[in-house]
C-alpha cells in the first residue's frame, strides 16, 4: 500500500520547518542579546532593526558604553518595530569581527533589515535612544488636530529639533525630511486651532515652525516654499545659537557648515556670561 501526501501538505511542512528555522527563540525582554558565531546571522534575520555592539573586555571605553546601552534595551524594544540591541565579543569571535571590519572598539553597527550601516551617534541612553527612533518613525509625521501636536512633541524628547508644518502639504518638505532625519523631527499639522496659532506664535498659513525643546528657541518660516530657501531654513535652525560644547554636541557639529566661535565662561548662569551667550 502507498502512501499518498498532498503537494499542499509538503508545502505547508516546508514552509513550518523554514518558519522554525528563520525565528529562532530570541526573547526580547528589555536586555541586551549576546550572540556569537552560532546565532549571529539568526538574530540579524529575526529582527528589522538590530544595533550590535562589537566589543572587547579589555577596552575601557568598551566598559564604559556597556551600561548606556542596558539603559536603552528597554526603550528601544518597546518601539514598535523593535530595536534590539546586542552585543559580540570580538575578541573572541574573530570571524564576525573579520567580517564586518572590526578595527576599533567599540563599534556600534547598525543592522537595518540585515545590512548594516556604521552607527556614529550619540552614546549616552537618552540621546541614543532619541537618535535611533527616528530610524523606525515616519519620515514626516501626519497630525490632525491640536493634541496629536502635544503628543508629538512630547514623544519627540528634547534633544533634537522639531519642524511642524502648518498647512503645509507633506509633499513640500518630505525630501528634506528624509535628508535631516537622522538630526530632526518633521510633520505637518491638517487640522489646528487658533489657539495652536498663539502657541507656536504665527499668524498665517502656511508657515514652517522650528523649535527646540532644550533651549526653548523658536523660528517661523514663511517661504517661499521652495527646496532651497527651506533647506536654508532648516539647516539654520537644527543647533541654537549657544550650546555647550561636549562629545556628543561636537560630533552633531561635525557636519555642519557654519563656523563655529568657541566662549569660555566661568559661570554660564552669570548675568554677563548669559548676555555674552546671546550674542
Amino acid at each position: 500500500m502507498r502512501l499518498l501526501i498532498p503537494i499542499f501538505s509538503i508545502f505547508t511542512i516546508l514552509l513550518s520547518i523554514s518558519h522554525a528555522v528563520s525565528s529562532q527563540d530570541f526573547t526580547i525582554d528589555g536586555t541586551v542579546l549576546e550572540l556569537d558565531e552560532s546565532n549571529f546571522d539568526s538574530a540579524i534575520s529575526a529582527f528589522d532593526y538590530v544595533l550590535v555592539d562589537f566589543y572587547a573586555p579589555s577596552c575601557g571605553h568598551c566598559k564604559r558604553l556597556s551600561p548606556q546601552l542596558d539603559a536603552a534595551a528597554p526603550i528601544l524594544t518597546g518601539l514598535k518595530p523593535p530595536i534590539v540591541i546586542a552585543k559580540v565579543d570580538a575578541d573572541k569571535f574573530t570571524c564576525l569581527a573579520c567580517k564586518y571590519d572590526i578595527d576599533g572598539y567599540p563599534t556600534l553597527k547598525l543592522f537595518m533589515n540585515g545590512v548594516p550601516v556604521e552607527y556614529n551617534g550619540p552614546r549616552k541612553a537618552e540621546l541614543l535612544v532619541q537618535y535611533l527612533k527616528k530610524f523606525v518613525a515616519p519620515d514626516v509625521s501626519i497630525l490632525d488636530s491640536d493634541a496629536s501636536i502635544c503628543s508629538f512633541v512630547e514623544a519627540s524628547g528634547t534633544d533634537f529639533p522639531i519642524y511642524i508644518g502648518f498647512g503645509l502639504n507633506e509633499s513640500m518638505i518630505s525630501k528634506l525630511a528624509i535628508k535631516y532625519k537622522k538630526k530632526a523631527w518633521f510633520s505637518v499639522v491638517k487640522d489646528f486651532s487658533e489657539e495652536a496659532m498663539v502657541l507656536y506664535d504665527f499668524d498665517k498659513v502656511p508657515a514652517l515652525v522650528s523649535y527646540h525643546p532644550s533651549y526653548k528657541e523658536q523660528s517661523i518660516f514663511y517661504g517661499p516654499f521652495e527646496e532651497d530657501f527651506l533647506e536654508d531654513f532648516i539647516k539654520q535652525n537644527l543647533f541654537p545659537l549657544a550650546m555647550p560644547i561636549n562629545y556628543d554636541t561636537v560630533k552633531l557639529l561635525k557636519d555642519d557648515e557654519r563656523k563655529i566661535v568657541l566662549t569660555i565662561v566661568e559661570d554660564e548662569a552669570d548675568e554677563k556670561s548669559m548676555e555674552l551667550i546671546k550674542l
